[in-house]
């Protein structure tokens, strides 16, 4: 009982901090758009004394895309879509062997941000959850490869800064990006810079 009551103090108190938002007349963006490079450090699994927590980490390259609805001038809702990839070359014997891992990921969630279309410099703070699901392909070894789906989530923030009416820069973001793949937890990091269009 306690936690209904909660959730519905939750939401009286968001609808009515959104409607007075509009009902005062902000000039806030209702949609935005992002198109983003992005960059994850992701965690390998492997494990070495020798070396710290961020070591143990391969850098993925990729784009991140989302779309995001905005309820009132500081709260959004985000879907977000993100593509990264890595080769792995390695030698066993006289065979050359290729992996190339695949991660695609698609989450949702919520954003907190000044939307005000007059706003030059926006801090913002996010939080999503969806799912990752990730392929290897190897080439040398005939026939093999692998894929699983899994859990994943992003909280993380940045900030944004003005262009003009219809365009922000999107000059850093910054997600601490876990995943649940295999029976096990990785610890990710992303950072992504890129376009937002309103």
């Amino acid at each position: 009982m306690r936690k209904l009551f909660m959730a519905a103090l939750f939401i009286a108190c968001t609808a009515s901090f959104a409607f007075s938002q509009t009902a005062g007349g902000s000039d806030y963006h209702k949609y935005d758009f992002g198109a983003l490079y992005s960059h994850d450090r992701v965690d390998t699994g492997f494990s070495d004394p020798n070396q710290n927590f961020l070591q143990n980490r391969e850098g993925f390259n990729g784009v991140e895309g989302f779309a995001k609805f905005n309820f009132s001038r500081y709260l959004g809702a985000v879907g977000d879509y993100s593509f990264h990839r890595k080769t792995f070359d390695d030698t066993f014997g006289t065979t050359a062997v290729s992996t190339r891992v695949t991660l695609n990921t698609l989450m949702g969630g919520v954003e907190v941000k000044d939307n005000n279309t007059e706003t030059k410099v926006k801090p913002f703070a996010r939080g999503l959850v969806g799912f990752q699901h990730a392929t290897a392909d190897v080439t040398g070894v005939t026939g093999f490869n692998t894929h699983e789906t899994g859990f994943s989530a992003a909280i993380g923030g940045g900030v944004d800064f003005r262009i003009n009416h219809s365009l922000d820069v999107r000059a850093i973001q910054f997600d601490y990006n876990p995943t649940r793949l295999g029976g096990e937890t990785q610890n990710n990091f992303r950072f992504g810079v890129g376009l937002i269009f309103h």
